[in-house]
């Protein structure tokens, strides 16, 4: 590993520990998963402000005598510097409304939380009639100021508020390339370890990195470059993120129910290094309320809720569910997902989605799906069976199922990695140990015992199209054979020592004198 390498990482693991200990010594008398919005979009606010200093004293002033804030204060250069900022950024800050500028309110003892409220008001308002609207709109809803959570006064919200900025602003970041990923990676850690305080809340906003790991190298096996990539359960885009390290992704697309979240991930992006005009993100119910059409997508991937409510009713007019002649139950909206994906999947895509193993075996309206899938579709191309306790708030092993539309033979490939895995107080974790033997097995889609098998059709067609992972790998292991003469061997052993001890204890008894009373 390189000098440089080393530094980055070093960087990298004190940023994560510095943030961590800032969330947990100032958020109070409130929870992780509360204090977590506020951490959360002060960093965002922080990477905000300096990205448009940086941009407009590197790219803009670079050859000027005077810098952002001087420069403002000019009437010959305000107006230039704001319209390419917004044509590049997407977003404008004032230098009255800069992070650094706060801090040097605070130390003077001029902040009031209606400054920073004022501030990222401003942010959004700097949007409006851009092309950069809709991917900051709403960013920093979540952020309330005037939560009696922070303190019952303006006074004591203000100082709360202040010592967080106060935190945050003694951490060296700095904003090349580089840098900026190690931030966002720091960024990411913490939504990680908000997920790991939130209980069963977590599943709804992070997908444990390993296992983005393995969705993310299945679907760009082979490719370097992604025309786009979409997840119609992105959560805090940590999925859609972990594919963009593994290949060049031009486009990212996403659909996010829970509004904290979606904004959660438009900031993730951001904070990546994606520009504005590289993603389209909306919030909604997927299922009900499609925002992306007939549109379709290099890579599609998801770990959507499991066995979730859905309303089934008329959905079979939806082109998305009508092929399948049977719609996924009213309490297990798995299938309905998975038919969605496979609709905005490009005919030359890739696709890769975790779900609980009762997709594949039960019966019904699933029953009849997962066959139209196998026998008329022929897009399912591998089944990979996870280790239970991986994720937050569930216990239930899961299964990644991997699709593609351009296959040329009828086989599935089985994987049976449920027993590889750390095991850890609350979750188990795979190492990239575990990982890249799932990824190099599906690669060389070849037989290993105990571990993989590939599934001919016809041994699909025997087993009524149950998937049941143990149906084709076998993953019994033989006890020893017992050799009979060496245990009676042993167990005489054992009888010529009761037999000693009951002849010594015997002795014993009989030495004793009894005692009469007098």
């Amino acid at each position: 590993m390189s000098n440089t390498n080393q530094t980055q990482q070093s960087q990298q693991a004190e940023l994560q520990k510095r943030l961590w200990k800032i969330a947990n010594d100032l958020r109070g008398n409130m929870d992780a998963n509360e204090f977590r919005n506020y951490i959360l979009s002060l960093i965002f606010y922080r990477f905000l402000s300096d990205k448009i200093e940086d941009y407009v004293n590197n790219n803009l002033l670079e050859a000027e005598s005077v810098n952002f804030i001087e420069a403002y204060e000019l009437e010959d250069y305000r107006e230039g510097i704001k319209e390419e900022a917004l044509n590049d950024l997407g977003f404008f800050i004032e230098p009255k409304y800069l992070f650094s500028t706060l801090v040097k309110e605070i130390n003077q003892g001029n902040f009031d939380i209606e400054d920073l409220q004022n501030a990222v008001i401003a942010v959004e308002n700097s949007t409006i009639g851009q092309r950069s609207e809709d991917d900051f709109r709403g960013l920093f809803e979540d952020l309330d100021l005037s939560s009696s959570r922070l303190g019952s006064t303006p006074a004591e919200r203000s100082k709360m508020i202040a010592a967080v900025i106060l935190n945050l602003h003694d951490l060296e970041i700095k904003h090349d390339e580089i840098e900026i990923d190690i931030l966002g990676d720091a960024y990411e850690y913490l939504i990680g370890q908000f997920a790991a305080n939130a209980g069963k809340k977590a599943g709804e906003f992070y997908t444990p990195q390993q296992v983005s790991k393995i969705l993310a190298k299945a679907v760009t096996l082979g490719r370097e470059t992604l025309k786009s990539v979409y997840d119609p359960t992105m959560g805090s885009g940590s999925l859609l993120l972990r594919v963009g390290d593994e290949a060049k992704v031009y486009n990212y697309f996403g659909q996010e129910l829970n509004g904290t979240t979606y904004n959660l991930g438009r900031m993730n992006l951001l904070m990546h290094g994606v520009n504005y005009t590289n993603f389209n993100v909306q919030q909604g119910d997927t299922l009900e309320n499609d925002h992306f059409g007939d549109q379709k997508f290099s890579a599609v991937v998801a770990n959507p809720p499991y066995s979730a409510n859905w309303n089934p009713d008329g959905k079979l007019d939806d082109e998305r569910f009508r092929a399948y002649g049977k719609t996924a139950p009213k309490s297990k909206a798995d299938f309905a997902f998975v038919e969605h994906m496979l609709y905005h999947l490009a005919e030359d895509g890739t696709m890769a989605v975790v779900l609980p193993h009762g997709v594949l075996f039960r019966g019904a309206g699933e029953g009849t799906i997962r066959r139209y899938m196998i026998e008329n579709m022929n897009f399912l191309d591998a089944v990979i069976g996870l280790p239970a306790n991986l994720f937050y708030g569930t216990s239930i092993p899961t299964t990644v199922l991997v699709f593609k539309k351009n296959r040329s033979t009828k086989d599935i490939f089985f994987i049976d990695a449920s027993n590889d895995f750390d095991k850890g107080k609350n979750q188990n974790t795979l190492t990239d140990a575990h990982v890249d033997k799932i990824i190099e097995t599906y690669a060389k889609r070849e037989n290993v015992d105990k571990y993989a098998h590939v599934a001919t059709f016809d041994e699909i067609v025997e087993n009524d199209f149950n998937l049941n992972i143990p149906r084709y790998v076998d993953t019994f292991k033989e006890e020893e054979p017992i050799d009979l003469a060496q245990v009676e061997a042993e167990l005489k052993a054992v009888d010529i020592e009761i037999a000693k001890a009951q002849a010594e204890f015997d002795a014993m008894v009989a030495e004793l004198v009894e005692t009469k009373n007098d």
